[in-house]
């Protein structure tokens, strides 16, 4: 068995073929073919040696197949009964487990997948998906908009309540946890999502709007179960999860106990193994594969902001969670996606006020904006800065501009003025 057995360019994929595309770089004395073959051999049937094992049923029904090779880019189509389509972690071990370690590659990045219609029956998707979070917010013309209490570590639940009305009395529509505040000394999850529930039905109370609190319940399976049916029986309506940290396993479980919870899915981590451009996977993968896992709502990046990511990678993930009907230059064929519902992407990170006219014409309406210290570190407090938010985004909807605004709004006038000309770095 060698691993250029495993090249079959020219094959044309079938319908029962998920597909995968890969950046490889081979290793020292190693050529893109015997690498390419040595990624489909790993990740299928393959090994190092000849097998007394190996009938040749399996070895024409199972083989993953390298059908093409585009400079250094890889295309290969595995049989779907390779894979249990409703098991990411499985399917994970397989397309994105062992290949990475194997000594034929120097550098090796899953950079697209394509799956089929078994997978996108058998996995659930959102819940709810961009249209069912508008109906339950009631929120149909604009972004959602939200904030990430801040200091993210160290307030009590009576100071992060507060901190959760004086945002959403102020204008905004969501008030998450940052993604590391779980369950420590100097905040109790039970109590903080109490006293941060009743904030909301303050706030609601008091603006006529629908309003939520997004607790992040990350831990343990069996305990982010409990946490998440803890915030259903006391009226919550958001959980948010660190999804890379938690795992798909974790997701999948949450997901598919149907707790009746919108899904917000943090992306803490990804950066180890989706910057590298030549190496790791692309964050495009984990769109979609948290798309079919069931989250309505994704961190994607913001193109504008603090976080890593070009408008070309931030714009085919907000593609493939549904919210663009433009055909970008994706390594693989589009997704079917059946009835696989859309879910919002997420733009948070080094955003304020200022940035909402770009926010706007890059992701459109269906996108949720997030402002931490864009909020928080307005000159006259949170319930200023979030209103500064609200007044800049009905602005940006109408097409008017902010200094236009601004005129008859004080509080973004402040935000414009303190954060004009600000580069993050």
């Amino acid at each position: 068995m060698k691993y250029v057995d495993f090249l079959e360019i020219g094959y044309i994929p079938r319908e029962n073929d998920v597909l995968a595309a890969f950046y490889v770089e081979p290793a020292e004395n190693v050529t893109v073919e015997e690498a390419a073959g040595a990624v489909a051999s790993e990740s299928s049937i393959g090994t190092w040696t000849d097998l007394a094992t190996m009938r040749q049923s399996i070895w024409d029904e199972l083989r993953a197949k390298v059908y093409a090779i585009e400079d250094n880019v890889v295309y290969i189509a595995y049989p779907e009964a390779l894979f249990e389509p409703n098991n990411i972690p499985q399917f994970l071990s397989s397309v994105a487990g062992n290949v990475f370690g194997m000594k034929a590659v120097k550098a090796l990045r899953l950079l697209d997948i394509r799956v089929t219609s078994n997978f996108t029956t058998q996995l659930p998707g959102p819940a709810f998906g961009v249209k069912g979070v508008r109906e339950i917010l009631n929120i149909k013309h604009r972004p959602l908009i939200g904030t990430i209490v801040k200091p993210k570590l160290g307030l009590s639940p009576r100071e992060q309540a507060e901190v959760v009305y004086n945002s959403l009395a102020g204008g905004l529509d969501l008030v998450k946890d940052d993604e590391n505040l779980t369950h420590q000394v100097f905040s109790n999850f039970e109590e903080r999502v109490l006293r941060c529930l009743e904030a909301v039905q303050k706030a609601e109370k008091e603006t006529g709007e629908k309003k939520a609190y997004l607790p992040n319940i990350t831990a343990p399976t069996e305990e982010m179960l409990r946490r998440a049916e803890f915030v259903k029986k006391n009226g919550g309506t958001y959980a948010m999860i660190d999804i890379v940290t938690a795992g798909f396993s974790g997701l999948q479980s949450v997901r598919n106990r149907n707790t009746g919870l919108i899904i917000h899915a943090h992306r803490a981590m990804y950066a180890s193994f989706a910057r590298p451009k030549n190496h790791g996977i692309h964050m495009l993968v984990l769109a979609k594969l948290s798309r079919l896992a069931g989250v309505d709502q994704l961190h994607i990046g913001t193109v504008v902001g603090k976080m890593e990511g070009d408008r070309a990678d931030v714009m085919i993930c907000h593609e493939a969670l549904g919210n663009s009907k433009h055909t970008l230059n994706a390594p693989l064929p589009p997704q079917s996606w059946g009835n696989i519902k859309p879910v919002f992407s997420v733009a948070s990170g080094g955003l304020h006020p200022g940035h909402i006219p770009d926010l706007v014409s890059i992701f459109g309406i269906d996108a949720v904006l997030q402002f931490g210290g864009g909020v928080h570190g307005h000159p006259d407090g949170t319930r200023a800065g979030a209103k500064a938010v609200r007044d800049a985004v009905e602005a940006a909807v109408k097409g008017k501009t902010l200094e236009e605004a601004a005129k008859k709004s004080k509080e973004l006038a402040r935000a414009l003025e303190k954060w004009k000309g600000v580069v993050i770095k």
